[in-house]
C-alpha cells in the first residue's frame, strides 16, 4: 500500500471492509474476527472516527500485541501489518475456518457497525461458512480497460466522499470493485455490475424491469422498460419510470408550490435498492421487477430472505447476502446503516401519510406500496388516523378477514350487526382509513365485486390487542 492509497481510504469512510481506531482497544479483538467472519477488511491505527490521522508509532511492541490479540482469537486470525506513513494498517482475510470468535463472542460486519451475533445467527454462520459469494467473485470474462465505463465509474465517484486525484485502478483495488493478479487488474462481480459498459453480456440477470399495468391484475400492459446500464442507473431509472407513470397533486402554501406525489418516493427509492442490494444474483432467470397498478406498486426480488432470517426479524436484523455490492451503495448514500431498509420503507410512507407499505416472502420478496388516499387531490398528506376501539365486532372483522378476501355483507354477518349503514359507516370505513383493512379494488369502492382484507398492520394490531389482553 502506498500514501495514495492511505488518501483514498481515508476519504472512504468507514465501511464494511474498513474502520478506523486510533489504537488497539478493547473491542479490537471482536473488530478482528467481524472481519475475519464477514469478508476480510482493513482496520487503520491512528486514525479518529472522522477519518483524521492522529498517528500511531510503529513499534515491536505495538506489532506483537497485534499478533498476539489476532493469534488467542478462535481460530486464530489470519493478518498482515503495514506501515503507511503515520498509519499502520492491519488487512484482515476473511477466515476459512469460520466462525471465528474472541473471548468476548462471535462479531461480524454490518457496514460500518462491528456486531454481535446471537446462538442461533451463529449456527447459521457455520451453515453459510465455505458458500460462494457472488459479489466477491473474479469475473474471469471481464476484460480491463475495454469493458470498463469511464462514465459509470466517474458518476459513482463523484457521488462518493472520494474526491483524491489518484490513479483510477488504485481506486478500484481499494474500494474492492478489482483486485490486482500478478500485474493485471481482476473485477469482481460487484465492480462489473457498477462499472461495466454492458453489464448483461456478463450476468444475464442484471437488469430491472418496470411495468404499468392497465387495472389491478396482471393481464394489460400499457408500458414496460427493461433496463440494464447497471446497478446505479438501473435505480434511478426505475424511479423516473415511476414518476412517469403516477399522478403528482399540488398544493399551494404561501405563493410556494409543493408536489404531492401518489406514492412515498423515498420509501420506493429505499425498496427498489434494497431488492437489488439483497437479491440473489445466482438465480440466472430471474431478476428485480417494479410493478405499476391502479391501487398498488409492487417491487419484487429473486431469493427470498437470506439463511437465517424470518419474517419476524424485517426491521430488526439485516443479513447482507451481498456485502459489497451494500457498501458500494453506502458510499454514494443510496442506503443508510445496516439493518434500517424495512425500517425505513415503513417510515417513509407512513410518517408522510401514505399506508404502511406490506411486505411478502417465499421464494421472492415482494414489498407492496399502497397510494395515497385524499377527499381532495390537491390536499397534504395527513397523520394517520387513530385506530378504532378494539371492541369485539372489531375483533371478529379482522379475524374474518386474514386469510382471504370478504365481501362487505359476509363481514357484516359475523360481526352480527343488522344495519348495512352503521356497519359501513363505524366499521368499514374507520377500519380501512386506519390502514388495518383495505379495499381489493380501491378506486372503485361502490363495486358488487368489493372485498376486504385485513393488512399487515391489521395483523400487528391484532397481536397488540391480544398481549393487551393476557
Amino acid at each position: 500500500m502506498k500514501n495514495a492509497d492511505l488518501e483514498i481510504l481515508l476519504q472512504e469512510g468507514e465501511g464494511t471492509m474498513l474502520e478506523y481506531k486510533k489504537k488497539p482497544n478493547k473491542d479490537f479483538a471482536s473488530a478482528l474476527t467481524a472481519f475475519a467472519n464477514t469478508i476480510g477488511g482493513k482496520i487503520l491505527l491512528g486514525v479518529d472516527d472522522k477519518g483524521r490521522v492522529t498517528g500511531i508509532e510503529d513499534t515491536n511492541e505495538l506489532r506483537g500485541n497485534i499478533q498476539n490479540i489476532a493469534r488467542n482469537c478462535d481460530p486464530p486470525v489470519q493478518i498482515t501489518l503495514q506501515r503507511i506513513d503515520e498509519v499502520v494498517a492491519v488487512i484482515v482475510k476473511e477466515s476459512d475456518d469460520k466462525p471465528v470468535q474472541c473471548s468476548d463472542g462471535f462479531f461480524v460486519r454490518q457496514g460500518a457497525v462491528t456486531q454481535k451475533l446471537k446462538r442461533h445467527e451463529i449456527h447459521n454462520l457455520f451453515k453459510q461458512a465455505g458458500t460462494i459469494r457472488f459479489d466477491l467473485s473474479v469475473c474471469p470474462k471481464f476484460n480491463y480497460p475495454d469493458d470498463f465505463d469511464h462514465d459509470k465509474f466517474k458518476y459513482w465517484l463523484k457521488k462518493s466522499t472520494i474526491t483524491t486525484e489518484s490513479n483510477i485502478e488504485d481506486i478500484l483495488v481499494n474500494i474492492e470493485a478489482a483486485e490486482r493478479v500478478a500485474g493485471k487488474l481482476l473485477f469482481r462481480n460487484a465492480g462489473v455490475l457498477f462499472f461495466a459498459k454492458e453489464p448483461r453480456r456478463f450476468f444475464n440477470q442484471a437488469y430491472i424491469t418496470c411495468l404499468l399495468f392497465k387495472g389491478d391484475k396482471k393481464v394489460d400492459v400499457l408500458d414496460r422498460k427493461d433496463f440494464a446500464e447497471g446497478i446505479v442507473e438501473d435505480i434511478e431509472n426505475s424511479l423516473r419510470f415511476i414518476e412517469r407513470n403516477t399522478r403528482t397533486a399540488y398544493k399551494i402554501e404561501k405563493l410556494q408550490r409543493e408536489n404531492i406525489p401518489e406514492y412515498p418516493m423515498e420509501a420506493l427509492r429505499e425498496a427498489i435498492t434494497n431488492a437489488v442490494m439483497h437479491r440473489d444474483w445466482f438465480i440466472e432467470g430471474g431478476n428485480v421487477f417494479v410493478e405499476i397498478f391502479s391501487d398498488r406498486i409492487e417491487v419484487t426480488s429473486p431469493g427470498g430472505l437470506p439463511a437465517g432470517m424470518n419474517y419476524d426479524d424485517l426491521g430488526r436484523k439485516s443479513i447482507r447476502r451481498n456485502p459489497l455490492i451494500a457498501d458500494l451503495l453506502h458510499r454514494i448514500d443510496f442506503i443508510e446503516k445496516a439493518g434500517t431498509g424495512i425500517r425505513r420503507m415503513r417510515e417513509g410512507a407512513v410518517s408522510n401519510g401514505y399506508p404502511e407499505p406490506e411486505f411478502m416472502v417465499d421464494n421472492f420478496f415482494d414489498a407492496v406500496f399502497y397510494p395515497l388516499k385524499a377527499e381532495d387531490p390537491a390536499s397534504t398528506p395527513q397523520a394517520p388516523p387513530k385506530h378504532p376501539p378494539s371492541t369485539p365486532q372489531v375483533i371478529t372483522v379482522l379475524k374474518a378477514a386474514l386469510n382471504e378476501d370478504k365481501k362487505r355483507e359476509e363481514l357484516q354477518e359475523v360481526a352480527q350487526i343488522k344495519d348495512r349503514k352503521h356497519f359501513r359507516k363505524n366499521y368499514i370505513e374507520p377500519l380501512v382509513s386506519s390502514g388495518l383493512l383495505r379495499m381489493t379494488l380501491p378506486d372503485k369502492p361502490n363495486s358488487p365485486n368489493q372485498r376486504y382484507k385485513t393488512t399487515k398492520q391489521g395483523v400487528a394490531y391484532l397481536k397488540q390487542v391480544e398481549e393487551e389482553n393476557k
